[in-house]
């Protein structure tokens, strides 16, 4: 609805009102009974005691208490974007869970990603893509190709290996997981701003602008709600859920002068390419540096299933 029709409608409903009412100034709200609607809105449990990477939360404080129930709170009401959650889990979760163990990062770090992400290819307003969010300058930075063509913060074993190199290096400096997953969120030069001018190392422990300050919690309550989800009302049956993409792989060396004609010759189309390998980021692939891509070609049939 366009802005004219808005302030129209927001002129126009209160004078019809006027007039059904006879121009009476009674202010009593009247409800027609035209059926049943019952609602059970309850405050989700929140657990007694939780980690994160194996850092005890502290839950016997009352702050960091109502932080997690809020966070929980939210993902326990936002049931179709939770439901869609579970079922890219079911897709991608134990891949990115594979590479953090392969990368020796905790597994709590698999929530950050959902809690920066939902497992989708997204961008920010701020110009952060991919499933880790990362910045272009950070990408590059941690090895991943950016431009025209590809841009491998769409590659999630790519993507994820290199925010893995991010939280060894936070890890390094900070000696808190807590304290280095903050660091995603911030930056590493804002941590050490906040532990000098505070002298807290604990993230649960430090004062962070709002954003900062919930985001360790999200992380926590995708934990909880996705490691209990019968608990919190998701009960996904198995044929709910998006099964793992079946692949064969082509090394690409050189360059492709059309990615759809690629596709044809390996018995798929562009669209299912680029499911499959979101880091193409265009129609062709010039390549002048010759490196090296791994495409992902679906397997016959995987479709259709």
């Amino acid at each position: 609805m366009n802005k004219i029709n808005f302030r129209f409608l927001l002129i126009l409903v209160p004078f019809l009102t006027f007039c059904t009412n006879g121009g009476s100034q009674d202010n009593t709200t009247v409800f027609e009974k035209t059926g049943e609607f019952v609602q059970d809105i309850k405050l989700p449990p929140i657990p007694s005691q939780i980690s994160f990477a194996g850092e005890e939360v502290p839950l016997q404080y009352f702050d960091v208490r109502e932080s997690l129930q809020r966070e929980v709170t939210t993902l326990s009401y936002l049931h179709g974007t939770m439901i869609f959650i579970f079922q890219l889990d079911n897709r991608y979760g134990k891949v990115i869970k594979d590479i953090l163990k392969e990368e020796a990062i905790p597994e709590d770090f698999y929530y950050l990603c959902i809690a920066e992400s939902a497992l989708q290819p997204l961008v920010s307003p701020a110009g952060a893509a991919g499933y880790w969010q990362f910045l272009a300058t950070t990408a590059r930075e941690y090895g991943l190709v950016v431009d025209n063509e590809i841009d491998e913060r769409y590659n999630i074993e790519k993507s994820t290996r290199a925010a893995a190199a991010y939280f060894r290096k936070a890890y390094a400096e900070f000696g808190s997981w807590a304290m280095a997953a903050a660091s995603y969120n911030t930056g590493l030069s804002n941590v050490r701003y906040r532990i000098g001018i505070q002298s807290q190392q604990n993230y649960f422990e430090t004062q962070f602008v709002e954003e900062t300050g919930r985001y360790v919690f999200r992380a926590l309550a995708f934990k909880t709600v996705m490691e209990n989800p019968d608990r919190y009302g998701f009960n996904l049956k198995r044929e709910d859920l998006f099964k793992p993409l079946e692949y064969e792989t082509v090394k690409v060396t050189g360059s492709v002068e059309n990615w759809s004609d690629f596709a044809a010759l390996h018995g798929t189309n562009f669209k299912m390419i680029k499911i499959y390998n979101q880091w193409i980021r265009s129609n062709k692939l010039e390549n002048k540096q010759r490196k090296i891509y791994t495409v992902q070609i679906p397997k016959k049939g995987f479709r259709e299933n």
